[in-house]
């Protein structure tokens, strides 16, 4: 929401590239630790009611956004939008888990990742054309309206929702006490896995477009169509990936194979050897590939969740795996951009291999000690 308005913000307040970042730092911070603790929730009082509490948070950031007088209530919107966002992935897994057969969960997972990319590409469309047309302000009453929309959607539907009976536990887990689940190292492998692919994801959301126009020397148009196609290419990954996500003995090594055909292309990309034409195709291969892996994931941390806990304990534990990708998206431009500072553009490259290289030997981790009992 608030990203593609900062040539606004900025004009408007006469603010620096460094202060309206710090807001997206406070919504990262805020979802990501607010992420961990929301899974707490959605196991004690169920996932709708937090999902449709989130929801709610969202749209009124969106009022806070359009009010805002100075610095600090942009960054209070940035707080309520985080505190928002931070429930979607212990809510959502917590409701596909309990809602939906096993059989059909892997194209439920494909779904939901195809819908939450889908819906992260139109963001920036709706906020930038409303800003063109009727300013700033009104973008963000136009964000706290679908909001609204999608909160009435979501009660009208809650008969099909309802996990109540099934999230209410009694302070404990299958597997000891309510923390319990963090001393199980799977869960911490998870945690990782997440770290290591966003953080890989963040860099080229970050960097990508000035990498290739420095170091390849190409137009800045073509050096965007390279991200561009890899979200595309991410988003047809996940829509296949899930008729491959259901078999839990392939599950890992989906996982290797897709992440393994990203790295590779990110090793061609950081030799220099690929021509102009080849950025765009191999950013759409790294995309798919990292798409693909996506329902195989959450299939992956699902069993992991499951061979301990049992159901008692899915929102606790998918809010803490899902923030390692708060934590790697806040890590990625703290940590290579110096190296972009410096020049070192293939290094950064190099850095997008070596982590989804490490993404790999996580996944394939994970699997072998959560086996199917």
């Amino acid at each position: 929401m608030i990203p593609p308005l900062f040539p606004w913000l900025m004009a408007e307040f006469g603010l620096s590239f460094t202060q309206v970042g710090l807001t997206m730092t406070v919504f990262f911070v805020v979802s990501g630790v607010g992420q961990a603790m929301a899974g707490f929730v959605v196991d004690r009082f169920g996932a709708l009611r937090v999902l449709a509490g989130g929801i709610a948070l969202l749209s009124a950031s969106g009022l806070v956004l359009a009010s805002a007088q100075n610095f600090p209530m942009l960054l209070a919107a940035a707080m309520v939008a985080g505190l928002g966002n931070c429930v979607f992935h212990p809510a959502d897994f917590t409701l596909l888990n309990r809602r939906v057969s096993a059989p059909r969960l892997g194209h439920a997972f494909s779904v939901h990742g195809l819908s939450g990319s889908l819906g992260w590409a139109a963001a920036p469309v709706l906020m930038i054309a409303v800003a063109g047309a009727w300013g700033w302000r009104a973008s963000g009453i136009a964000a706290a309206i679908v909001g609204v929309a999608a909160l009435a959607f979501l009660l009208f539907n809650r008969a099909l929702l309802d996990d109540a009976p099934l999230a209410v536990v009694e302070g404990k887990t299958r597997g000891g006490g309510t923390f319990a689940f963090l001393g199980v190292p799977v869960v911490w492998m998870c945690f990782v896995f997440f770290f290591f692919t966003v953080m890989a994801f963040g860099i080229l959301q970050n960097f990508a477009a000035p990498i290739f126009e420095r170091s390849y020397g190409v137009s800045i148009a073509l050096a965007t169509s390279g991200l561009t196609a890899y979200l595309l290419g991410s988003a047809a990954g996940t829509g296949t990936g899930g008729f491959f996500a259901s078999q839990s003995d392939t599950q890992e090594r989906n996982v290797a194979l897709a992440l393994g055909v990203a790295a590779l292309c990110a090793v061609v990309l950081a030799l220099g050897v690929a021509p102009a034409w080849g950025i765009v195709a191999l950013m759409g291969i790294m995309g798919f590939g990292a798409g693909f892996s996506g329902p195989s994931r959450d299939m992956l941390v699902r069993r992991a969740a499951t061979s301990t806990f049992g159901q008692a304990a899915f929102g606790r534990i998918y809010g803490f795996v899902y923030s390692g990708i708060d934590v790697g998206l806040a890590c990625a431009p703290l940590a290579f951009g110096p190296l972009m500072d410096a020049g070192r553009y293939s290094h950064v490259l190099w850095g997008v291999a070596a982590l989804q290289t490490l993404a790999i030997a996580t996944a394939l981790t994970v699997g072998s000690r959560a086996r199917p009992q």
